[in-house]
């Protein structure tokens, strides 16, 4: 019984941990040498991982014949959805993200119905989940204008959905109770309408590659999201240029915003999307007080949050970034 050594990157033999019976040293055929002389450092770094590389081609590339297989383990890329085809894995993809979206819809339509939460409330929540983990799905499609395209049907679709609704064209009571203030269905041509629209904007202008992004829907979402619940809990004093708003409020949607935006950062540099930094922690700290500010002001009651604070987003977010 002998050990066998397989045959790594640079062709160096390394002791294998299973027993053989092959009892010679497995040597790398001129085709390999020729391989590895004309892989540059480039063509190299494009691959995702270097040691999944060279496991993958250990054996195919070895001449010296033998009589047993090795029962060395052969190592293989990591299985990813319908790699063959591109756009029909972003078209699953898209139903996959639709899917998740549309279960938190029916979920707080449901709750509005039954009335479990205050209406206010349970619009909030509708606010702060929906954008959050449609966002949670782009790592699903693949990169480039056509992932970002299918990305943004999810939210796009209810930018019709609102207007049909709005208009008073498409009846539907719970969607109604769930999205507005005080259960008139036209609400939905404001806020909501907004709402789909900003998220669809910044999935196909910024994608997922850009921090503007992850900063606008976040404090979007989580910022404004939490700015109302908190400071209609707990919000007893008021900001003197704005009586409708509470400090406590402003507090919290620069917190919420900010932390989620860094939750966000480093999800998607887990994906190579984006390169988490300092800098980039400090310009969404920079957004997010911006946001935050431009909600306590009177304008944004006038004109609605869900403007307002998107634009604010981008504005700085371009600066800053």
């Amino acid at each position: 019984m002998h050990s066998c050594r397989a045959l790594d990157p640079v062709g160096i033999g390394t002791p294998c941990s299973f027993p053989c019976q092959v009892g010679h040293l497995l040597r790398p055929s001129s085709t390999f040498r020729l391989g590895l002389l004309l892989l540059t450092p480039k063509s190299i770094s494009d691959i995702t991982s270097y040691s999944l590389f060279a496991g993958t081609l250990r054996y195919p590339l070895t001449t010296t014949t033998t009589k047993h297989r090795s029962p060395c383990r052969q190592v293989t890329s990591a299985p990813t959805m319908l790699p063959q085809n591109p756009v029909v894995a972003d078209i699953c993809a898209t139903f996959i993200a639709g899917g998740v979206a549309l279960f938190f819809l029916l979920l707080w339509e449901e709750t509005a119905k039954r009335g479990v939460f205050d209406q206010k409330l349970n619009r909030k929540f509708v606010h702060v989940s929906i954008g959050l983990v449609f966002m949670l799905c782009w790592p699903l499609f693949s990169s480039g204008l056509q992932g970002a395209f299918l990305a943004s049907l999810t939210p796009g679709i209810n930018i019709f959905r609102m207007l049909l609704l709005g208009l008073g064209i498409w009846k539907d009571e719970a969607t109604v109770k769930s999205m507005s203030r005080y259960g008139d269905y036209r609400e939905l041509l404001r806020g909501p309408l907004y709402y789909a629209t900003t998220i669809t904007l910044a999935c196909i202008i910024y994608w997922r590659t850009s921090p503007i992004a992850i900063a606008l829907i976040c404090n979007l979402c989580a910022g404004d999201g939490l700015a109302d619940i908190i400071g209609r809990r707990f919000g007893t004093r008021k900001i003197p240029y704005n009586r409708n708003k509470s400090i406590v409020g402003s507090v919290a949607m620069a917190s919420a915003g900010f932390l989620t935006s860094i939750g966000y950062m480093h999800y998607f540099s887990r994906f190579g999307f984006v390169q988490e930094s300092w800098g980039m922690v400090l310009g969404f700290l920079v957004v997010s007080l911006a946001s935050a500010l431009v909600e306590s002001l009177p304008i944004s009651t006038d004109l609605d949050d869900n403007l307002t604070v998107p634009l604010t987003s981008i504005l700085v977010g371009s600066l800053v970034f």
